[in-house]
């Protein structure tokens, strides 16, 4: 048995609480507040504790960042005094907004482990879905290590592994910004052709970008590239996608829109590398004006 510190227990954080104490696992939950997400009909395990205090993750096995973006720098760097040199996976998707970082940037930015302890977890996951053990697949980017512990942390869900870690980290991001993308054109466009239409052609240049930065391009058909796309960008369960239609209705999106900085982070990362990419660039202007 393991003891995993997850770093952070909203949703997705509780969700894999769950999960990985269903595996047999310990689990120390971080809580900004001491709260956490309650799902129906379900109990939190007794394997899982929750705790404010971050200095009971020292002891930890491996950690799990599961931070929401737009703080995760801030929530590493008071982490990092608590760091004793376990693997770290991180399972946040995104950009930071003010920078359009990813969070592997912020995190050897911050805590600075060795390349060889840090893992990417993403792919179709509704938190929910995954709290009540509906059969879910992720992609698991890392070496030798982190595929270890992930077969052990894991091991109530699919994983399909990979070393590309930049392309899994890319395609988090990438689904982030179409889904949002897919939202908006579900009521401004004129029917499902142009939806498909937009969705492909913002799928194209974010694999454009992707391969500029060293990606794989199988990462993209795997379950954190199209399997990831397929479920956030035609379900209103999503954040994203939702938000995408309260845009194009004339209201105010609920909580952080994600997919606006992976916008604006992808339309730098094509700035940066001289990709063109017009369909990302016009509509990251149509949607933050």
């Amino acid at each position: 048995m393991m003891i995993v510190g997850i770093i952070g227990a909203g949703a997705w954080g509780t969700g894999l609480a769950h999960v990985i104490a269903r595996g047999g696992n310990g689990v120390i939950l971080w809580s900004f507040d001491g709260e956490y997400a309650h799902f129906d009909n379900l109990k939190l395990p007794s394997r899982v504790k929750i705790t404010r205090n971050m200095n009971e993750l020292t002891s930890c096995d491996a950690w799990i960042a599961v931070t929401p973006a737009a703080f995760f720098r801030e929530t590493l760097t008071r982490a990092g005094q608590f760091y004793n040199k376990q693997p770290i996976i991180i399972c946040t998707k995104g950009a930071e907004p003010k920078t359009g970082k990813f969070m592997t940037e912020i995190l050897n930015e911050t805590i600075k482990p060795s390349k060889k302890k840090v893992g990417v977890l993403s792919g179709p996951q509704f938190a929910g879905e995954v709290a009540h053990g509906v059969p879910t697949g992720s992609t698991l980017a890392g070496g030798k290590e982190i595929q270890k512990i992930g077969q052990q942390v894991f091991n109530k869900m699919w994983i399909s592994p990979t070393r590309d870690i930049i392309g899994t980290e890319i395609c988090g991001v990438g689904k982030n910004a179409v889904s949002v993308i897919a939202g908006y054109i579900k009521v401004k466009g004129q029917g499902e052709n142009e939806s498909a239409l937009y969705m492909t052609s913002a799928w194209r240049e974010v694999i454009k970008i992707g391969l500029k930065m060293g990606a794989k391009l199988e990462t993209f058909s795997d379950l954190c590239g199209v399997g990831d796309l397929l479920l956030t960008a035609t379900s209103q369960t999503s954040r994203n996608f939702s938000a995408g239609i309260s845009i194009a209705n004339g209201e105010k999106p609920v909580g952080t829109v994600e997919g606006l900085s992976a916008l604006n982070a992808l339309n730098e990362r094509a700035k940066k590398y001289k990709v063109h990419a017009p369909l990302l660039y016009n509509m990251h202007k149509e949607l933050a004006r």
